[in-house]
């Protein structure tokens, strides 16, 4: 094929040093070509250039602190909602949870599920949201989470829309499952799916983007952060203004136990007037994998478990307990406003910068695998707009009962010890409405059924007894 390529895009590659990238331009397909320039034009050269130099120079900006540094100045969050150990405390989160309730019922909060991972720690080979998690059911985490909304919106008596963020691996996948699963009885028209973007993995070395194929850069999604950029581009803030919604519950796909649109957390959010809260739980240890709530300099923000020096970490109060406990579970309650406010700024959230490795085609056109990281990834967090809110208000909740994330395919955290706990949860409901649940029993109670022991309690009056494999749905 003899036709060339634009001038204007031959002079911007040409000024980026990013030429390389036409190299095998006249053996592409007339649709290759125009995937490849629709990659191109979604790149911002200069963005990319200073990113890639701050990689190189091994800080993000000269004159920033060092998330160490920042570490060593760290407190523990300044605004804190503990867990209640008194009959005052019990009040005031049974007022919260009423607050929410109200909240819900006026129609002002939608929900954002983050469902860009796909499964393949857990050699699953789909999206993680497709993955089987019911202990009995074998429902999968979307069916689940979906019926937690479905019953969160019937007894609101109001539809709660659902905005799912895919990535370009999830996507059709996703949106072809919703479809067959008839949205799980959700009206398909309250849910909504966009995808977050992606960014270009540059070599290390030279700063030239790396190639995944003869038509097509290595790219990877531009991280939980990209979120804000991508609820302007695709739309997704205008459906929000027209549907009244004000506060969005952010969570992540990989959590079974997440309470979805939990009134407390919502009561709380609105009487602090949070720009943003965040669900922590106490850490296991001071060397468990995640990011923990902190203020520093007055500011609050996240500290990733990367960035905490050993001997920070390992700080205790006078009574033994940990100093940094409060590790964030990636759950949120965002005023829409807020997160209007911060996609139409410049620069947006930070970008933050990881060497790894990165298979692309060499300058002859063959593939490489990589035995050392040779390029920089960069990525946007979410929990990056804590610093820049007027409050934001972190509240601790039972970790048993509410975190138990699903992310490796065995040992801490993995199906096995979700599926533990879904079990514990809704045994200990059964019980708590004075039903008897003999050790080594498997109960599973889906969310159509029971949100939560009160609703256990309205639905058994009388004692029974559940034993062996009991699934209520």
């Amino acid at each position: 094929m003899s036709e060339r390529p634009p001038q204007t895009l031959v002079h911007t590659l040409d000024r980026a040093g990013q030429s390389h990238i036409l190299r095998w331009w006249d053996e592409l397909s007339g649709p290759e070509r125009s995937a490849l320039v629709a990659q191109i034009d979604a790149i911002d050269f200069n963005e990319i250039r200073r990113l890639w130099l701050a990689a190189r120079a091994g800080n993000e900006s000269a004159a920033a602190d060092t998330p160490a540094e920042r570490a060593r100045r760290a407190q523990p969050p300044a605004d804190l909602v503990r867990l209640p150990e008194t009959l005052r405390d019990r009040e005031l989160w049974s007022a919260a949870a009423r607050r929410g309730e109200e909240l819900l019922r006026s129609g002002r909060v939608g929900v954002i599920l983050v469902a860009g991972g796909q499964g393949t720690r857990l050699g699953f080979p789909h999206p993680k949201g497709m993955y089987p998690i019911g202990p009995i059911s074998g429902c999968s985490l979307y069916q689940l989470l979906a019926e937690q909304l479905l019953a969160r919106s019937r007894r609101a008596g109001v539809a709660i829309p659902c905005y799912v963020m895919t990535s370009d691996a999830t996507h059709d996948e996703t949106v072809e499952f919703f479809e067959q699963q008839r949205f799980f009885g959700l009206d398909a028209t309250d849910v909504r799916f966009f995808r977050q973007g992606n960014m270009p993995a540059v070599d290390a070395g030279s700063g030239r983007l790396l190639l995944a194929g003869r038509s097509q850069l290595a790219t990877s999604p531009d991280g939980h952060g990209g979120l804000l950029q991508a609820l302007k581009r695709s739309g997704m803030f205008a459906d929000m203004r027209a549907r009244g919604v004000e506060q969005l519950y952010y969570h992540q796909v990989d959590n079974p136990t997440v309470k979805v649109c939990d009134p407390a957390f919502l009561g709380w959010h609105v009487e602090r007037r949070a720009d943003v809260s965040t669900k922590v739980v106490a850490k296991r240890s001071w060397d468990e994998r995640m990011g923990v709530a902190v203020s520093v300099d007055g500011v609050a923000q996240i500290i990733e478990y990367s960035d905490l020096p050993d001997d920070v970490a390992q700080q205790t109060e006078s009574d033994g307990r940990l100093r940094h406990w409060a590790g964030s579970t990636a759950v949120h309650v965002f005023d829409r406003e807020f997160l209007e406010r911060l996609a139409s700024s410049q620069p947006g959230l930070p970008f933050h910068i990881a060497r790894k490795k990165v298979p692309h085609l060499d300058e002859n056109g063959e593939h490489v695998e990589p035995a050392e990281p040779n390029a920089s990834k960069f990525e946007r967090f979410v929990f990056d707009t804590l610093p820049q809110a007027r409050t934001a208000l972190a509240v601790e909740t039972d970790r048993a009962r509410e975190f138990n994330p699903v992310k490796n395919a065995d040992g801490a955290d993995s199906p096995a010890t979700a599926r533990a706990a879904l079990c514990a949860i809704h045994a200990g409901w059964l019980r708590s409405a004075g039903q008897a649940v003999p050790a080594g029993a498997t109960v599973e109670i889906g969310p159509l059924f029971a949100l939560d022991a009160e609703d256990v309690q309205e639905r058994f009056r009388a004692g029974h007894v559940f034993d062996g494999r009991v699934y209520l749905g």
